[in-house]
């Protein structure tokens, strides 16, 4: 009995972790001194704007992408990136009003339309053109899963720094100018990148501070801690922008998605209660990838080997087509493509297993999640960096979006 309540503890930790709720909210007002227009100006081919709410849409821990402006135009582009627009009154549009305030405003209407505030509040800045969605995912984890009541990014920095005192004559600030130890003697220093902070909704408002309480910090690559505050930076950024790009991943030009189940929407693992039914732990962010793919008019299709309820359960709340109890996964698939007048080419097969290989030979794309068995990736063209039930679906949906936004503009 103990081993059961024990079960049913962890359960209900992992439930409470899994139904926490995440808003993300990027500033962007229309006016900018440094840069003029900057929220919109382009890095990549693709507006700041539109680079942070897709850096969003791709982190696995975040259910609700909204953008606070003043700008129509912004707004504009904001909602076509999939973002949620929070129109921003003109008591909030000056460049003196701090993001705290915009933050607050953000949550009173959050909680107006929902009946209640979300579980964390981040804050993103898009003057940030490189956020990893493993950064934005690392700090909610912080939060929650570590317990910090705030965190912040930060890059490693090792320099000896100085300032210039009443008589302009240099002092040392972070160390002795008589001792000069070597880089892997000094005790790393972290600078504040100003990317994204995460908060506890109940401290935030009782603080109306974004630091308050336990602070973490979540160190992101010095590489993607560019911040865009002037022309000079802009340029920098720029000439970063194709190498940081191309390791996102190809857009997946496909008309349909095939996907396994067990290791794909979920981590492999079953629960297994003592009356012999079974659960599975799945990502909202899956769920949210799939939404938008079946909203576009691209169908997803799942085939899995499992004959159990909770994968028809699934597919069902999803809206997704469902094959499950299936023997060869490869006759049925072929079959399927014929059935709905497919191009094996233009569609994506998402395995992690041996028993996909054969499936995943049939399609245009084959893909593995991140954590796939090597063979699997080995046969992939394309390895997904999320693993199986931690966003790994809405990593390749958001791909399959890109693309089909791309030829469709």
């Amino acid at each position: 009995m103990r081993t059961r309540t024990g079960l049913f503890r962890t359960l209900a930790l992992m439930s409470q972790l899994d139904s926490a709720r995440v808003l993300a909210v990027v500033p962007a007002r229309g006016g900018s001194k440094g840069v003029p227009g900057k929220n919109l100006i382009e890095v990549g081919d693709e507006p700041l704007i539109t680079r942070a709410v897709r850096a969003l849409g791709r982190a696995s821990r975040v259910d609700d992408i909204v953008v606070s402006t003043d700008s129509a135009e912004i707004g504009a582009v904001a909602a076509d990136a999939g973002a949620t627009v929070f129109p921003r009154p003109a008591e909030l549009s000056g460049d003196s009003v701090s993001s705290e305030a915009v933050l607050l405003h953000c949550l009173d209407i959050f909680r107006g339309q929902h009946g209640s505030d979300p579980d964390v509040v981040l804050m993103v800045q898009c003057t940030s053109p490189f956020i990893a969605a493993e950064t934005i995912d690392g700090v909610v984890s912080s939060i929650l899963d570590e317990g910090w009541d705030c965190a912040f990014t930060a890059a490693r920095v090792h320099e000896f720094l100085w300032r210039r005192d009443g008589s302009g004559a240099a002092v040392a600030v972070n160390h002795s100018a008589e001792v000069r130890p070597l880089r892997q003697e000094r005790e790393p220093e972290f600078r504040e990148t100003g990317a994204v902070y995460g908060m506890r909704t109940t401290g935030f408002r009782a603080a109306k501070h974004r630091f308050f309480g336990r602070i973490g910090l979540v160190e992101m690559p010095a590489s993607h801690a560019v911040e865009i505050d002037s022309h000079d930076d802009l340029a920098i950024a720029r000439a970063l922008a194709a190498g940081f790009d191309s390791s996102l991943g190809t857009d997946v030009d496909v008309d349909a998605v095939v996907t396994d189940f067990d290791g794909v929407h979920t981590d492999d693992r079953a629960i297994v209660l003592q009356d012999g039914t079974e659960g599975v732990v799945v990502s909202r962010s899956d769920g949210a990838g799939v939404a938008r793919l079946l909203a576009a008019g691209i169908p997803l299709m799942i085939l899995s080997v499992e004959q159990n309820p909770v994968v028809a359960a699934r597919a069902k709340k999803l809206g997704a087509q469902v094959l499950h109890g299936v023997g060869d996964k490869a006759a049925v698939l072929k079959s399927w493509l014929a059935e709905q007048r497919l191009d094996p080419a233009r569609v994506a097969y998402v395995g992690n297993d041996l028993r996909d290989l054969d499936a995943m030979a049939l399609v245009g794309w084959p893909v593995a999640v991140g954590d796939a068995h090597p063979a699997v990736r080995q046969a992939a063209r394309l390895v997904l960096t999320k693993v199986g039930g931690a966003g790994a679906v809405r990593e390749l949906s958001d791909l399959v979006l890109r693309a089909y936004e791309r030829r469709n503009a």
